[in-house]
């Protein structure tokens, strides 16, 4: 498996940083957090794509993704929120990023309609996704933060170009088990997003690690199921300022992963 990170854990770094880290602490790739605060978004032009595209391909560092905040679920017309996705599909296209991750959103819809909402309009970007060789993945989380729960829209998809990211704390949260996560979304399955928190009342993100969330378990499944994908670790920084910075974590981070990796072969 390869080893990435967000950029949630590093809010606001240029990307020359952000490549630097990513180089320096044995990384293989970047989850981009595609939002407009962040160096790197869909409002960008094509100068800035060329050179992030080159920033990344000196280092040898790929872009695993472009981690996007729509909600495909959300209430509304359908035409915003897929011209959202086209957008962000384009920015992929450009970095050569394999994946974009989008989130549910459908609040306090009941489940039948927040799961109508989000197929119809994954189902109608996903011809576009095939075609400029992205997929679309969805996350689990919010409305939808088991591993059933974000099945329940890509099965009527039924598209290879719409899939699923696994952040490991949701469906847990939600009492779902790791076993069961992996055996709804292994058929859709892009890559998983790893953490660690201390409790479920207090998810402050600590060291890969240090806390209770079952990632010996995940890793194990993963890996004798075969599957040779991408572990990104998500150290929220954006949403925790107290929290330590991302930098002096990354090393014991990629130790403690490729340990469990080796724990699990």
């Amino acid at each position: 498996m390869k080893l990435a990170f967000s950029t949630l854990g590093v809010p606001g770094m240029p990307v020359t940083d952000v490549v630097r880290l990513a180089s320096d602490r044995g990384y293989h790739g970047v989850e981009l957090r595609a939002h407009p605060e962040e160096p790197v978004h869909p409002g960008i032009g094509l100068d800035e794509r060329v050179d992030v595209v080159e920033q990344f391909k000196s280092a040898g560092v790929e872009i695993l993704a472009v981690a996007g905040y729509v909600k495909v679920a959300e209430p509304g017309d359908d035409e915003p929120v897929i011209d959202e996705l086209h957008a962000l599909l384009a920015l992929a296209r450009d970095l050569g990023a394999p994946y974009v991750r989008v989130f549910a959103g459908g609040g306090d819809q009941p489940a039948d309609d927040a799961d109508a909402i989000a197929a119809r309009r994954l189902a109608a970007a996903a011809p576009h996704a095939s075609d400029l060789g992205v997929r679309l993945l969805l996350e689990t989380h919010d409305s939808h933060r088991r591993g059933v729960d974000a099945a329940r829209v890509l099965g009527p998809v039924g598209h290879r170009s719409v899939g699923a990211v696994w952040d490991v704390m949701h469906p847990w949260l939600g009492g779902e088990e790791p076993a069961a996560t992996y055996a709804v979304l292994a058929p859709h399955l892009g890559y998983v997003q790893v953490k660690d928190i201390a409790s479920a009342d207090d998810t402050t993100p600590l060291p890969l690690g240090a806390g209770i969330l079952p990632l010996a378990e995940s890793i194990e499944l993963l890996s004798r199921a075969g599957w040779d994908g991408w572990l990104c670790w998500e150290y929220e920084k954006r949403w925790y300022p107290q929290v330590p910075e991302l930098d002096g974590l990354l090393e014991p981070a990629r130790d403690h992963l490729s340990w469990l990796l080796a724990q699990s072969a």
